[in-house]
């Protein structure tokens, strides 16, 4: 199994302050966060894309740049890069250039976004977003496969023998496809012959495995190898101590952060409690061994061969997170990494993504 830690810069209120901090300090943090899970051996750090408050993410393309230039063997992943928003032309330029300065550590994570905020600032209807997501990413792909492209898509003008420069450094980029409620992204997934990130982040197991399945289903009625496909998931949140009580109670800040978090989208939390929460969300809050059996639950329920843990604090305190991630590297990482085999990144597998 491979871990990656992501975040989506969020721009929250101290739930203890009311305060925000100064936006330089937070891409700091991230910063921060990127060379801290490089240290402790993660295998990938993402870095969402969201255009409306309470997120800073808008510009996934210029952090991993200046993560890039900090670090030498992590992976650096987009989760997600909403192509329904971008022209997958200038996409295409930004990520090829980002693959030359990380020597070739790039793995996109793709989909449509959420919030309708962010739709109306690209005026992008409902209607048409998963057209545009899925018309965007055939032709991103085709871009990068391709030396020159004629197309003529909807959404964008055509283009007649089109050199996009620069040619990537990875010939074969690895895209994830980012899920969480339709079959829409887990459908693209399968034709394209991709792997499949799912969210896990908002409710129960039921909804997430339930997609996984089709996405499994659909893999094979395209023509893929069963044995090929690749899944991955999210977590709700992470904390780890030598005991339950010790993580649960240290865990109790960053749990009132998503209560805070969800007031402020003017949403009800689907667990209302921390202890519905770590019973029934996907969060690994508990002692080593009870990190290790959920992983495996939901392994069960998934297949899945790559994690994503919260990069950043959230409402813990820094020395509390930082030696719960050490104490993930130490007694959790190996044991997972044993127990569940995973293809490589990037994976030879797949020489034609």
């Amino acid at each position: 199994m491979k871990f990656l830690a992501i975040t989506l810069i969020t721009d929250s209120p101290d739930p203890a302050t009311g305060g925000l901090k100064p936006t330089r300090e937070r891409f700091r943090e991230v910063v921060a966060a990127a060379l801290l899970a490089e240290e402790l051996g993660f295998d990938g750090f993402g870095v969402g894309e969201r255009h409306e408050r309470p997120f800073l993410s808008s510009s996934p393309p210029v952090v991993l740049g200046h993560i890039a230039a900090l670090t030498r063997r992590i992976r650096l992943f987009t989760a997600v890069t909403t192509l329904s928003l971008l022209d997958p032309v200038r996409a295409y330029e930004d990520y090829a250039t980002l693959d030359h300065l990380s020597d070739g550590r790039l793995e996109l994570m793709i989909g449509k976004g959420n919030g309708a905020a962010q739709r109306e600032l690209f005026q992008v209807s409902p209607e048409d977003q998963w057209e545009r997501n899925a018309e965007g990413y055939e032709l991103f792909r085709r871009i990068w496969r391709e030396d020159k492209v004629s197309a003529q898509p909807r959404f964008r003008p055509a283009l007649s023998g089109a050199e996009v420069l620069p040619r990537p450094f990875q010939r074969a980029l690895r895209v994830w496809h980012g899920s969480a409620t339709s079959r829409e992204s887990v459908d693209l997934a399968a034709r394209c012959g991709d792997p499949l990130f799912s969210a896990n982040v908002t409710h129960p197991i039921g909804p997430y495995a339930e997609l996984i399945r089709h996405y499994r289903e659909r893999w094979e009625h395209y023509g893929h190898d069963p044995a090929r496909a690749v899944v991955g998931a999210g977590t709700a949140g992470y904390h780890a101590a030598r005991t339950s009580q010790q993580a649960v109670a240290a865990y109790r800040p960053a749990f009132a952060r998503y209560l805070a978090f969800h007031e402020q989208l003017g949403a009800a939390p689907v667990f209302p409690t921390l202890e519905d929460f770590v019973e029934r969300s996907s969060a690994l809050i508990g002692s080593p061994q009870q990190v290790i059996e959920k992983v495996h639950r939901y392994h069960e329920a998934f297949g899945h061969t790559a994690l994503h843990l919260q990069a950043e604090a959230g409402g813990l305190a820094e020395a509390d997170h930082r030696a719960s991630l050490e104490l993930f590297q130490s007694d959790i990482a190996p044991v997972l990494r044993r127990a569940i085999p995973d293809p490589r990144f990037p994976d030879p597998a797949f020489p034609d993504l």
